[in-house]
Formats: structure tokens, C-alpha cells, sequence
């Protein structure tokens, strides 16, 4: 069964965008996945299809209407369809390669795109809707962040990627980053390729790259390193 993405967006000319290019793109044309793209203004109010109203208490900006919202959302959910609801928000569970996985595995999602200052609260609530952020910044719209989490899980699915390793032996697949790559010619600019990747000697090789991600993850992300060193045998 595909994996099947339905995004509710103002802007669904948007899509599908970077994903209908390279592994994303040809998963899409096997049938790998679907990604279809809603319109939230088909069930806006009066005769300018209305959307957004003003912030309830005053302020700047305008709000997605929860009574639109929610319309979009049950005309998109046949009555057993127990895919995630998922809005993508600044505020929301940072979107993890664990969270990104777990949605390779399933059959797909139903992805809100906000705009405007935000969605209102009703509706996250009554739609039980999860909020999914791709970083501490802000956008003008969900749907960027939408593509990004997309991108992330397609490149996932059974037999998108030539090689299944190229999925395993990544950066956050475990709490280290990845290694340093290389490739011809075996000398660039004065810069060699280091000799332990010529030895032929597999075992120096990972004991190499595991020293360069500790290394790399150390220096750039002690956070994460710190989460290593505590699920090493070698501390515990």
C-alpha cells in the first residue's frame, strides 16, 4: 500500500514542488506515495471564501478559523482513517529521524499547512491535531516545512533508495552525526584522502568513521554527544 499524504494548504499549487524531482520525485511516479494537495479555501465563509478572522483579545494578524479548518479537515478523512494529523508549527515536537521513521511505517498523514499568526486553539484540539516543527525559526507558511518532513519520509519507504544502507548510516539514525566522506580523485588541492580509507582494512575503516562522527559530533553537537557517551558499553 502507498503511503498516502493529503496536505490542506491555501497555497496547493505549491506541491508538489521539490518532491516531484529526483528519489521523491520517482517515488511519486511508481506510486510509492501520493501526495495530494487541498485547497482550505473551497470551505471558507460568505462570498470572498473567508478564512482568517482577527486575534480574539485584539492584536496584529489574523487567525485560520477553526470552523474552516475543521471542514477542510473532515472532508479530507474517510471515517476509518486513522492516519496522524499533523500541523506544522513553529511551537510543535521537533521533527526527529525517530519521529520520521515511525511515519515511514504508516500509511501515510494528513498535514496542515498554517499561515497567517496561527490556527486557532479549538481546532487543534476538537481535530486532535499534533504540531511538528522543523526548527526554532519562522516561516510564512506550513508548507515548506510540509515539503521538508515529506522529502524526509519518501527517501524512507521500501525500495525508494538504490542502496537501503544509504538510510541506516546517517546522520541522527543513532545519537552520532556521520562521518566524513570521500571519493576520486586521491588528491584535491594539496588534500588527500586519508590513508586508512585506501588500507583496504574494513575493521580500521569503522574504527575510523566512528572516530570522526564521535569526533564531529563532539565539536558541533555536544548535545547529542553527550546522549552517546551515556548508551556507551564503555561508561556503563
Amino acid at each position: 500500500m502507498a503511503f498516502r499524504a493529503t496536505v490542506l494548504t491555501l497555497y496547493p499549487e505549491m506541491f508538489p514542488g521539490p518532491l516531484g524531482i529526483s528519489l521523491a520525485g520517482r517515488a511519486l511516479a511508481r506510486g510509492d506515495a501520493v501526495v495530494e494537495a487541498r485547497q482550505i479555501r473551497d470551505f471558507g465563509k460568505g462570498r470572498h471564501r473567508a478564512v482568517d478572522d482577527t486575534p480574539a483579545g485584539g492584536g496584529a494578524g489574523m487567525v485560520l478559523r477553526a470552523d474552516v479548518l475543521a471542514e477542510a479537515i473532515d472532508a479530507a478523512l474517510q471515517p476509518d482513517d486513522g492516519r496522524p494529523r499533523l500541523l506544522m508549527s513553529p511551537r510543535g515536537r521537533p521533527l526527529t529521524q525517530g519521529l520520521v521513521r515511525e511515519l515511514a511505517g504508516g500509511e501515510g498523514a494528513l498535514i496542515v499547512c498554517g499561515r497567517f499568526e496561527g490556527v486557532d486553539e479549538r481546532v487543534i484540539a476538537g481535530r486532535s491535531l499534533t504540531e511538528v516543527s522543523i526548527g526554532d525559526y519562522v516561516l510564512s507558511g506550513g508548507e515548506i516545512a510540509a515539503m521538508a518532513l515529506l522529502d524526509a519520509v519518501i527517501r524512507l519507504l521500501p525500495g525508494v533508495m538504490g542502496n537501503e544502507q544509504s538510510g541506516i548510516r546517517e546522520s541522527f539514525e543513532t545519537p552520532l552525526l556521520e562521518h566524513p566522506h570521500y571519493t576520486r580523485p586521491a588528491e584535491w588541492e594539496g588534500r588527500r584522502i586519508p590513508p586508512v580509507l585506501a588500507s583496504g582494512d574494513h575493521a580500521a575503516v569503522e574504527r575510523w568513521r566512528l572516530a570522526e562522527a564521535e569526533r564531529l559530533t563532539r565539536e558541533r553537537r555536544p548535545d547529542l554527544f553527550r546522549g552517546w557517551k551515556d548508551l556507551s558499553p564503555e561508561d556503563g
